[in-house]
């Protein structure tokens, strides 16, 4: 599939901002059989962009306002060329009895421990427990936990902040995609399976009801032994496939954050996002 991908991010400060430093995260990878044929990045005010790999291999751009503003405006265009490698819900894998072998490579080993927005606890253990009991696959104890996340936890806007942590979303049972996210990783991780972060965009063709089709979304990717990474996405409870673009995975949100950055002034802003997802 051909999807053209424009990200429009507004901010609006009550009063004129200076030394506006931000990192972005909007190219989308070219990996795991998903190629981005263009990719073009401006802001506004225009300002120098640094390019470079963060150490999870995500693509940045780095940009600094210095002059006094009250608006800055950065918008991404992309074209990206997806295939599919999703597995089917069924598919058999490997068997749980193999997760002690992704302790040992150095390419799961972040993705097994807690992070800044994900717990692994005793509370959480048991919860995953309870959510994959009855499978002996890898495949299907992730799937199982998706399937426990969508039908046990309600999508509703507002509800957190891109800084709530997975431990609050369990209490309230209610957030948006990067909550759900956040949970499946820690549901994961405690029963060691290797589980990352992924942000990116989802296609909502005209037959689909898809959720989170209208900004960034985000969604997870498990380890399988011999299989490498697979996505699945517990907000709308399917395995990823070519309608997913990813951008950037991490261990959490903060990992993979499509804009972050600092200024100084006014802590009074307003931030308006706008995510257009085309097929070509």
């Amino acid at each position: 599939m051909k999807l053209h991908v424009v990200h429009r991010t507004t901010y609006r400060y009550a009063g004129p901002v200076t030394q506006n430093l931000n990192e972005v995260r909007l190219k989308p990878m070219s990996a795991d059989g998903q190629v981005c044929d263009s990719f073009s990045l401006t802001t506004q005010p225009v300002s120098r962009l640094s390019p470079y790999l963060d150490f999870y291999f995500n693509y940045v751009e780095f940009f600094e306002v210095q002059e006094p503003h009250k608006e800055l405006t950065i918008e991404s265009v992309s074209t990206v060329t997806t295939h599919s490698r999703s597995l089917p819900r069924d598919a058999v894998t490997a068997p749980t009895t193999r997760l002690p072998e992704c302790l040992q490579l150095e390419r799961c080993y972040d993705f097994i421990q807690p992070s800044a927005l994900v717990a692994v606890s005793p509370l959480v253990w048991r919860l995953a427990l309870d959510a994959s009991a009855g499978n002996t696959d890898v495949w299907q104890c992730a799937v199982a936990i998706m399937r426990f996340i969508y039908s046990g936890f309600s999508y509703v806007p507002n509800a957190t902040s891109v800084n709530t942590h997975m431990s609050e979303v369990l209490q309230q049972r209610r957030g948006v995609c990067q909550d759900f996210a956040h949970v499946m990783l820690g549901m994961c991780r405690a029963i060691k399976i290797p589980a990352r972060y992924v942000s990116g965009y989802i296609y909502n063709g005209r037959a689909d009801q898809l959720v989170g089709a209208q900004a960034s979304h985000a969604w997870c990717e498990v380890f399988l032994p011999d299989l490498g990474w697979h996505g699945l996405d517990p907000t709308n409870n399917q395995p990823v496939d070519d309608r997913y673009v990813k951008v950037a995975a991490g261990r959490d949100y903060a990992d993979a954050a499509p804009v972050k950055g600092h200024f100084r002034g006014t802590p009074s802003r307003e931030m308006k996002v706008e995510v257009e997802v085309s097929a070509l």
